[in-house]
């Protein structure tokens, strides 16, 4: 199941410019050749241009996805309205993810498989619990039906990786990954069809480097799937699948 939101702050810390700044070198630092020794004028404009770029760039950046997400250019939304033909919406809490406008604004190259850990109930409860800070775009349940709480627009907190969540759909799959009774021939199919529309969708190679289990995702101490997860099986329905689709 998807990390916490805190979780996600927690990694997306580790990340962050101020973590890598270093301190002025203080007396100790200072070897004896530069004393006294000062920036030229050239390495001061230099930098200081370089850094001006790397501001524009992320300036652009986020322009451009607050421009799709402005009245009028944002995709239009249908209450209730599933990505997945034959899915029943249920709705996470808006705590629970971020609205967006992909691809548009961030573009999808993953599906991310995970395991509920607990019962499709207790999975649809924690995904519309606002302090739960976690869910995914879906949920398949053993018996094969396979409910949408956030949409594919929008970034769902389900990787605990800003830049897992903002690129991949997170689709659970109910039960426990020490039992692997849990994985049943109806959730394999039907999660399978899920994955390569998704993948069809949106241009994803049918590969494992493009569909990966939460444990791959990189930070995470997850572990699902799990070593019960029958990768082989699962990805050759899913190249099957996305054969056959139309």
């Amino acid at each position: 199941m998807g990390e916490t939101q805190s979780e996600q702050n927690r990694q997306d810390g580790q990340n962050s410019p101020g973590d890598r700044a270093g301190k002025p070198p203080g007396p100790a630092d200072t070897s004896p050749g530069s004393a006294g020794r000062r920036p030229g004028r050239r390495a001061l404009l230099i930098g200081g241009a370089v850094a001006a770029l790397g501001t524009a760039v992320v300036a652009r950046d986020e322009l451009a996805r607050l421009w799709w997400r402005t009245p009028g250019v944002e995709k239009p939304r249908t209450p209730g309205a599933v990505d997945f033909r034959g899915a029943t919406w249920v709705a996470a809490s808006s705590a629970n993810y971020r609205r967006a406008d992909r691809p548009d604004d961030y573009a999808i190259d993953r599906v991310v498989i995970h395991v509920t850990q607990g019962s499709y109930a207790s999975a649809v409860k924690a995904f519309q619990d606002p302090g739960h800070q976690a869910a995914a775009h879906y949920i398949v349940r053993q018996r094969g039906d396979i409910t949408q709480m956030i949409r594919e627009l929008d970034v769902a907190f389900h990787a605990g990786n800003r830049s897992y969540n903002e690129r991949s759909v997170g689709i659970e799959h109910e039960g426990f990954v020490e039992r692997k009774s849990s994985f049943t021939a109806a959730m394999y199919t039907n999660s399978a069809r899920l994955t390569a529309q998704i993948c069809r969708r949106y241009g994803i190679p049918v590969d494992r480097e493009h569909v990966i289990g939460h444990v791959e995702v990189p930070g995470t101490d997850h572990t699902d799937p799990g070593r019960y997860w029958d990768w082989d099986r699962y990805m050759t329905l899913v190249r099957r699948a996305h054969r056959t689709q139309v």
